[in-house]
């Protein structure tokens, strides 16, 4: 009888180094990837979960600001992008005054905003503004880390492109930073182009503010 549970406590041992050494593996890889590839491989994990639990794979709903969902785009843009990209309390103080000025206004002939939902819960969003008569502005696009990789940025994208289509505006324009590069693929894929890029010091950091376009009589 000692002798089996000398064994187990050894078998036991063994596993409990294995576990450590696996965890230290995976915590030196994790550390390879940059924010943007660990992103990816968390949300990969989530589908790996929900195949495995035989859960149905996670729904995306795309619907209208409810409430409390514009004082949400203004937390979670502060939150993220202090976490993500360092900027300071300047960068949630411009996103509360476009918020602000949407909510305003209340144009919905010519403005619209998106929620995307996933499993109930807000997970991103987007804003279309008039720039001017002719131009509408893509805005405020933010998808939370956990949702990125299910297509939902590109989808945002979409929506805002057509609703500036159906609204009459003959373009786009949007207003970003440089060091967005997910982001930047979204645009390039909707057919967005660079147009204008300048240095400036904001939000605490010295960025690249970029411009970029999108012709809107091209697509029809």
């Amino acid at each position: 009888m000692c002798r089996r549970w000398t064994r187990l406590a050894s078998s036991i041992g063994s596993f409990k180094q294995l576990d450590e050494r696996s965890k230290a593996e995976i915590g030196e890889l994790l550390e390879r990837l940059s924010d943007g590839e660990q992103r990816r491989l968390l949300s990969a994990m989530h589908v790996l979960e929900d195949a495995w639990d035989g859960r149905p794979r996670r729904e995306v709903a795309l619907r209208a600001p409810g409430p409390g969902d514009l004082g949400w785009v203004i937390q979670r843009h502060g939150v993220l992008y202090e976490r993500e990209y360092g900027f300071d309390h300047t960068f949630e103080a411009l996103v509360a005054q476009i918020v602000a000025g949407y909510a305003e206004r209340a144009d919905t002939a010519h403005e619209r905003a998106w929620i995307a939902d996933v499993a109930g819960e807000p997970a991103g969003c987007v804003f279309c503004t008039r720039k001017d008569a002719a131009t509408a502005q893509l805005r405020l696009l933010l998808v939370e880390p956990d949702a990125r990789g299910m297509g939902i940025g590109a989808r945002l994208v979409e929506q805002c492109v057509e609703f500036a289509e159906q609204a009459g505006y003959t373009s786009m324009a949007l207003w970003t930073q440089s060091i967005l590069e997910e982001a930047h693929r979204l645009y390039e894929r909707a057919g967005f182009q660079l147009t204008e890029q300048e240095p400036h010091r904001s939000f605490g950091r010295d960025l690249v503010a970029q411009t970029w376009a999108l012709s809107l009589r091209s697509r029809t």
